[in-house]
């Protein structure tokens, strides 16, 4: 699968935009705040109907106009010579609608899975040095992508705990608790919940392995106790859901809050025997968030049987040489399909890809809302 074209109209800094990209490597390059992560913002929209930098879709408008659209046409097969065109458009006071060939979508959760995309930026730092709800959501946006019963029993589950939730601090509010209502949602916490930690337990399982084989790829010469590793941390893989909700009855309602559940779930990221956030280089907490997203987009591919695109944003940066190099060979290579890189110095990919000088690519310079 690969973006063909891109046409933007009001989006962020782009007043009118009409792009074709190449089918392998594609290289934007510019200075900051000229509109590079823009544009791989757009193409973010378009296979997951929302921002991955700002939730506000009137914050994406242009300024000075009331509305934006976002146009791709993509070859979905490599063989085939008809497109798909998809869109994204929001107007102010109206809602955002997306359209797949012409179709308009009832619930944007149809389109997740359609277009998979991987997507890496200075931001996703937060995934090791933040806490466990950026992992959370991760992990659960990978397994959601390839896994549609999953992310209906993860929206349940959390609509079940919003009501959950609500409900404590209301008895705590008028100094009572009703225990037949309370266990009426964690039964609903338990129906979701369950499968919910025995498909992430099984998605780690499987993804373990990749990622490791990434992070030995970016950096081949890691040293002997350079070991990563990444561990599900889950309350419920101990004892059942059923008796831990039960248990925390009392502590629930203190702290006006379900205390346990899938959403308390952390995965451990270390180095050797220690954290790689506490004890990690710059240089080894990039790999690591690299190798993540690698096998991120191998987990993709093998479960959906189309390689996603991926977008590379600033990933140089606290990055040697050697690590650079072996990077851009491996998004480069034939297990990846279409990738594109932003860098804010074009000298070093024109230096890159002379080392390199067979692999297809295309550089284009970004300005102010312009593109050549």
């Amino acid at each position: 699968m690969h973006l063909e074209r891109l046409q933007l109209s009001n989006f962020k800094n782009y007043q009118a935009l009409d792009v074709s990209f190449s089918h392998n490597v594609n290289c934007l390059v510019g200075n900051n705040g000229v509109g590079k992560t823009n544009l791989l913002d757009a193409m973010y929209y378009l296979s997951f109907c929302k921002s991955y930098f700002n939730p506000i879709d009137s914050q994406n408008i242009r300024s000075g106009a009331d509305f934006f659209a976002i146009h791709g046409m993509y070859n979905i097969e490599e063989s085939a010579t008809d497109t798909v065109a998809v869109s994204c458009t929001f107007q102010r006071g109206q809602s955002k609608k997306m359209k797949y060939n012409q179709k308009h979508y009832t619930s944007f959760a149809e389109h997740i899975g359609k277009l998979p995309l991987v997507i890496v930026t200075p931001s996703d730092q937060e995934l090791i040095m933040g806490g466990s709800e950026v992992r959370r959501k991760f992990v659960d946006g990978i397994i959601s992508q390839t896994d549609h019963l999953y992310l209906q029993s993860l929206m349940a589950y959390q609509k079940a705990l919003l009501q959950r939730n609500r409900l404590l601090r209301q008895f705590y509010e008028n100094r009572y608790f009703d225990l037949d209502t309370i266990s009426l949602w964690d039964q609903q916490l338990l129906r979701y919940g369950q499968p919910i930690v025995e498909t992430r337990r099984r998605f780690l399982d499987e993804f373990r392995p990749l990622f490791e084989r990434y992070y030995c790829l970016i950096h081949p010469h890691a040293r002997g106790d350079e070991q990563p590793s990444i561990e599900y941390d889950s309350q419920l893989l101990e004892s059942p859901m059923s008796r831990l909700l039960l248990e925390a009855h009392s502590r629930d309602a203190h702290m006006q809050y379900t205390t346990v559940g899938p959403h308390k779930d952390d995965f451990l990221l270390s180095l050797g025997q220690f954290a790689v956030k506490r004890f990690g280089s710059q240089g080894q907490q990039k790999t690591f968030l690299l190798a993540l997203k690698l096998a991120q987009f191998e987990y993709i591919d093998t479960h959906v049987g189309t390689k996603p695109i991926l977008l590379l944003d600033d990933v140089f940066d606290k990055l040697d040489l050697p690590r650079v190099s072996q990077l851009l060979l491996l998004v480069g290579s034939e297990r990846f399909g279409q990738v594109f890189i932003t860098d804010t110095q074009p000298g070093r990919l024109q230096s890159l890809f002379r080392q390199v000088p067979t692999m297809p690519h295309r550089i284009f310079t970004v300005t102010d809302g312009h593109i050549s």
